[in-house]
């Protein structure tokens, strides 16, 4: 079995992963999910599971619903992330579903109550049922408006007693700004949860900034579709922007 450096994770995985390749013009006008994305992903999770790593997982709704994309349409802030909460729960069944097929074990999570789709997320229960070696799909966000999936993946992995927060984008680093749209994009591959701030680097919220600081957790911002980039981040290789 090859030695991880990180044991414990926790993966935050953007809606708009799933929802596959931008447009040719940068614009990632799709929506919904993507089977072979999804299944892919599924696969470079399992695999490093197989290799001792104890994974919890946060997904987005981007790719169904995100209040900043919608602002236009003026609907109430608490409506608009609920939709957001819900949009959470769809990509976390079908996550769960992907994995269970690969003959993983899962428990899929949720902080926005919906009983008829997977249990509610309960600390001592979640981390029971990463100490039973399953795979834990966080959905719903926080449970409450006004946060991102981010703050909620952030707020996971310290409920999890994570090693490591994993942030899993399309792109292979953070940069000042879009390195799709600005050729001269600078890239970073190590900053501190203090000039995130201060830069206002996008690549999370300030909440979740904080939080991190706050804690000491350190975060690693890579790109998934790499194959084999998991498993190469827990291994400790020089992979993607690390925040400390």
């Amino acid at each position: 079995m090859s030695k991880l450096k990180y044991k414990r994770v926790l993966l935050k995985i953007s809606g708009e992963v799933l929802a596959g390749a931008d447009t040719p013009s940068g614009d990632n006008n799709r929506q919904g999910i993507d089977g072979k994305v999804l299944m892919d992903l599924a696969k470079e999770v399992v695999k490093v599971q197989k290799m001792g790593a104890e994974i919890g997982v946060v997904i987005g709704g981007g790719n169904f619903w995100r209040y900043r994309d919608f602002t236009h349409l003026k609907f109430e802030r608490t409506t608009s992330d609920t939709m957001g909460m819900m949009a959470t729960v769809m990509n976390a069944l079908a996550f769960e579903e992907a994995l269970k097929k690969l003959g993983a074990e899962v428990r899929a999570v949720t902080s926005f109550p919906c009983e008829k789709a997977m249990e509610n997320h309960y600390i001592k229960r979640s981390l029971n049922h990463l100490d039973e070696g399953k795979i834990v799909i966080f959905a719903g966000g926080t449970g409450s408006p006004f946060f991102t999936t981010d703050s909620a993946a952030a707020l996971r992995a310290l409920e999890m007693n994570c090693d490591l927060l994993l942030k899993a984008t399309k792109v292979d680093y953070v940069y000042d700004k879009d390195p799709v749209k600005f050729k001269d994009a600078k890239k970073y591959t190590s900053l501190s949860y203090q000039e995130v701030i201060e830069k206002n680097l996008a690549v999370m919220d300030l909440t979740c900034a904080a939080l991190c600081k706050e804690s000491k957790l350190p975060m690693i911002v890579f790109n998934l579709n790499k194959k084999g980039a998991l498993e190469k981040v827990l291994k400790g290789d020089k992979i993607g922007t690390i925040i400390n």
